[in-house]
């Protein structure tokens, strides 16, 4: 056993006790945050703003902060890239976390000292659950890779700005920086392809053991190394026990990747955003990710049904039900208040709070009234392509309105890495599972409004040549499961084949 290994075993198990007894304290433990989070920043321009001063309890807060998405906090940011201090947390932000926003543009999110560490200690946290879950400490010793965005960084207002995993990049311990890869050069590669290329170059003669990314990038990272090598990854870096993801649900692009790999290995998911590390899977054997309840963060939650209510119902922690789809809203020490994340989650278990991602609650389809959600359609797809040992590469859902006499239906567009024997018998085994998982589309079938959907067969790397098209290869992007219109639709048209 080497060094790094050895030390990270007792650290692993003093770290997984303090999170065990915050389980314990979870609800305790937001309303502390929740009174501390209201103090700090009754002074700033916010706080002011909105009266902090009289807000005691958190139904103060209800009446006085009401919930906005990033296009409501532009002012507070402009004031903020002007230079002024004390307006959404006391002093001014370290960094600007830069993201795509698909209403507003580019978003400038902030992050603060005082929030810095929830990003960093969140993914060492994950880590070392894992370690101490698991007893595997021996990755420590050897090569570890995060496919991210690049860690340079502009100035925004006289504040470093970049992407999210970038800024990250600058804090990885200096105990882990000889185990990193890529180097920060390669990191700085701004051109996807280039970028993997020189990452190959770099990793391919390594002892890789642990790879972290989003999973449709890592997956094209295998996808070279085994065109370049002709070998499973597992046999290209046979030390290799880890792989953490997050950005997307894991499940559809699971089999592929462990069917690359040669193996099935561990994976710990994450669930971390430009807003805040929100969870992580603590176990491998309990289902769902630990809500991250003592970090800086203060949770609310909106039923997915109230959301687009005139005064939605808005609940905290002690107040959330088992296995109802909620709207994720944070209040942080970054200074964002009632922010809508725009996730949905639902709790699988509330001793302690782990949670599944079930979705955004802008990407569902209801241009018939059918309101269907990502985890929905995943679950029917991947339902219908286990049954038939069918691997999905990719795919995007958005609705066909009816022309000329047509019946109007969703249409499925797909990247098959093994297509189906017969595809009109797999699009009904899909369109029966959605059926049964969402009764309003089962009501439109039933009542001849809709069609049944329809399959739309895309071409191996159809929809990596789409993200590329539009300039979102790599990185943190992702594909949008389901759209209510045909913008996604009618542009990756152009890599369906035709039947």
């Amino acid at each position: 056993m080497k060094i790094k290994s050895f030390l990270a075993k007792p650290f692993a198990a003093y770290i997984y006790k303090q999170i065990k007894k915050g389980i314990t304290t979870a609800v305790a433990d937001q309303e502390s945050i929740f009174q501390n989070l209201v103090k700090v920043a009754a002074k700033t321009d916010f706080g002011k703003d909105h009266n902090f001063h009289d807000i005691k309890r958190h139904e103060d807060f209800l009446n006085q902060v009401p919930v906005r998405d990033y296009e409501e906090f532009k002012p507070y940011i402009e004031k903020i890239k002007q230079g002024r201090h004390n307006v959404l947390w006391k002093g001014q932000p370290i960094y600007f976390a830069k993201t795509s926003g698909t209403t507003s543009g580019v978003k400038y999110i902030p992050i603060t000292k005082d929030s810095i560490p929830n990003h960093i200690n969140t993914a060492r946290n994950a880590l070392l659950c894992y370690m101490a879950e698991t007893g595997n400490t021996a990755f420590a010793d050897g090569k570890l890779i995060f496919l991210s965005g690049s860690p340079e960084l502009e100035r925004v207002g006289g504040i470093p700005t970049g992407r999210l995993s970038g800024i990250v990049n600058h804090h990885v311990p200096k105990y882990l920086r000889a185990n990193q890869l890529p180097s920060f050069e390669t990191n700085c590669i701004e051109d996807w392809e280039t970028k993997l290329d020189k990452i190959i170059e770099e990793t391919i003669e390594q002892d890789m053991r642990l790879i972290s990314g989003i999973p449709p990038w890592v997956q094209m990272y295998f996808d070279k190394l085994t065109k370049k090598t002709g070998k499973k990854i597992i046999d290209i870096f046979p030390n290799f026990s880890v792989m953490v993801q997050g950005g997307v649900n894991f499940e559809p692009y699971k089999a592929k990747l462990f069917e690359s790999i040669g193996k099935n290995i561990d994976s710990i998911e994450l669930f971390p955003a430009s807003e805040g590390f929100f969870a992580f899977q603590d176990s491998q054997i309990e289902q769902g990710l630990l809500l991250n309840t003592n970090s800086g963060i203060f949770f609310e939650f909106i039923p997915v049904t109230e959301f687009y209510n005139d005064k939605p119902i808005r609940i905290s922690l002690k107040d959330v039900k088992l296995h109802e789809n909620y709207v994720l809203i944070v209040n942080s020490n970054a200074g964002l208040w009632a922010y809508n994340t725009g996730d949905t989650i639902k709790f699988v278990s509330i001793e302690p709070y782990r949670l599944l991602v079930t979705g955004r609650i802008k990407h569902f389809i209801s241009a018939f009234g059918e309101h269907v959600i990502g985890e929905e359609v995943e679950g029917a797809l991947l339902s219908a392509a286990k049954e038939e040992n069918i691997h999905i590469t990719e795919f995007t859902v958005a609705p066909f309105i009816s022309q000329n006499g047509r019946k109007s239906y969703h249409e499925w567009f797909i990247e098959f890495e093994n297509l189906p024997a017969d595809i009109e018998a797999f699009s009904q085994k899909v369109d029966s599972n959605l059926r049964q998982k969402n009764i309003y589309y089962d009501d439109l079938i039933k009542g001849n409004i809709l069609d049944h959907l329809k399959i739309s067969v895309i071409k191996k790397g159809g929809f990596i040549d789409y993200m590329k098209s539009i300039g979102k290869l790599g990185g943190q992007n992702k594909v949008p499961r389901l759209s209510n219109d045909r913008n996604i639709a009618d542009q990756i048209n152009n890599w369906k084949i035709k039947q």
